[in-house]
């Protein structure tokens, strides 16, 4: 199989497996938010994940990336590496999360109390479990990536999403409430390690023979490399999750709510941008070490002019829908949603970008380069939340996420023009057409929108804007209708 055909293959895995962990995120969403939980019962469980997921910081460091990166490059020219690699990860991350765990559970009620969520301790200790759920769920799928077997990464993500529907519904079924939604993550996770570790160790750590001895000062460069990693991995969770935490502290619970449910509508509609960025970025590591900058800068442009072409009208649909969208599907308490989300389809152009983008320059060996950006963009969000949460409200969180990312976003095209030089003239005027097939498509759903009153309508509302996007796509030349039936079939 050719780098191609490899590269197709791992994305249609992937792809298939974050649509079965979107679509059942999407319904979790949708069953909690529409049946199971008021919105502050909502707004405290993504509240106390947001939380969660900057405490899990601690527990990591980067190992995960750091490790997959070294995977990647020895797996090859020294394997016998690849088992000490392995062993001496888990063991570092055993060590960190036990000590992150002791500390949370000494300190949740006072973490509690500091960050205004008192009500919100009980999930702060439980979190205790679901830090070392999800950061083995987590460093299973990113090994397999460094092994450039994306399968079994896709299996992982798959059953975690599935997990945390089936039991986070089934808890609050049974009288639990959000904090019984909170145990089904637990579990979901849960689930997903066994299998995931299970799956490495069998069919990867073991397959190795172990060389006599680690290589002299590995650990020491495995070490080294999971710094810029840390920084990245922190200021990207802290840029994701610091907003919701804000909104929390400075708000109230329901404006949580509101928040969080705009970001997991985007974060559904950016899963494919994902799964590619997830695909091509160890390929990336390959061709530079062989010398193939022409191919690493033609699969570059190629796959950031597909992102472009889809997710510029998508994100400008999402924002003229968004009201019927929100009050028709998850009802009207969620009203307050509607601006958030119409800002953040900004955000869902820039995520696209950045999940082609991040993974790519680590593989490039950028990652220090990148985690100087991601920290700064990070520290300026924070600034912005703290100063247009208290005068503009839960609409100043998504101001701020958007204006900062946009930065971010162009250091990360500039880095790679500098490792790749891109043709910027022709992506430029390939974007400028994107802009204008999206522009005619905005009349044509902007006349209809006015006429939505059922759900019915919202979906042929969509659909009508589908239609447009695509056979202007195809009259344009930017999509070969012979070339996607490939990638399908």
């Amino acid at each position: 199989m050719n780098r191609e055909d490899h590269i197709v293959s791992g994305f249609k895995a992937t792809l298939v497996a974050r649509a079965v962990y979107m679509l059942s995120s999407a319904l979790l969403m949708f069953v909690l938010a529409r049946y199971l939980l008021e919105p502050e019962g909502y707004g405290a469980l993504y509240w106390a994940i947001g939380v969660l997921a900057i405490v899990q910081l601690f527990s990591d460091l980067g190992l995960s990336r750091s490790v997959a990166r070294y995977i990647s490059e020895y797996r090859e020219a020294d394997p016998g590496q690849v088992p000490h690699l392995l062993r001496s990860t888990v063991t570092i991350k055993l060590i960190l999360i036990a000590a992150v765990s002791y500390v949370l559970l000494l300190f949740h009620e006072q973490l509690a109390n500091a960050l205004g969520e008192p009500e919100a301790a009980p999930f702060l200790a439980a979190g205790v479990l679901y830090l070392g759920v999800f950061s083995f769920s987590a460093f299973s799928r990113v090994a397999f990536q460094g092994f450039n077997h994306l399968g079994y990464s896709a299996i992982v993500q798959a059953i975690s999403g599935a997990g945390r529907l089936l039991f986070a519904v089934a808890f609050v079924l049974a009288g639990f409430g959000a904090l019984g939604a909170f145990f089904g993550y637990i579990v979901g996770y849960a689930i997903a390690a066994v299998i995931g570790m299970g799956i490495l160790y069998y069919g990867f750590y073991t397959q190795y023979d172990a060389a006599d001895e680690y290589e002299e000062g590995l650990s020491r460069r495995l070490l080294e490399y999971s710094i810029p990693l840390t920084a990245t991995q922190s200021a990207n969770v802290i840029d994701k999750q610091i907003d919701i935490v804000l909104v929390g502290a400075f708000i109230n619970p329901a404006a949580v709510a509101f928040y969080t449910l705009a970001k997991q509508i985007t974060e559904f509609v950016l899963a494919p941008a994902a799964s590619l960025g997830f695909t091509i970025s160890p390929n990336f590591g390959e061709q530079k070490a062989a010398g193939e900058l022409e191919e690493a800068r033609r699969l570059y442009e190629t796959s950031l002019t597909n992102v472009l072409l889809l997710y510029i009208p998508a994100a400008v649909g999402l924002s003229i829908v968004a009201g019927p969208l929100l009050t028709m599907v998850f009802g009207t308490d969620y009203a307050g949603a509607i601006p958030v989300l119409q800002v953040l389809a900004g955000f869902v152009v820039l995520q696209a970008i950045t999940n082609l983008t991040s993974d790519s320059l680590d593989y490039l060996g950028r990652a220090r380069a990148r985690a100087v950006a991601k920290g700064a963009t990070a520290l300026a969000n924070f600034g912005l939340n703290i100063v247009l949460i208290p005068v503009i409200g839960v609409v100043g969180a998504a101001i701020a996420t958007v204006a900062t990312h946009s930065v971010y976003v162009a250091v990360n095209l500039y880095i790679v023009h500098t490792e790749l030089g891109l043709h910027v003239g022709r992506l430029a005027r390939t974007t400028g057409l994107i802009c204008a097939i999206t522009g005619v498509m905005a009349v044509a759903v902007l006349l209809v929108t006015p006429l939505v009153s059922s759900l019915l309508m919202l979906l042929g509302a969509i659909a009508l804007g589908a239609v447009t996007w695509a056979v202007l796509a195809v009259l344009s030349g930017l999509v070969d209708p012979g070339q996607v039936r490939s990638v399908i079939s």
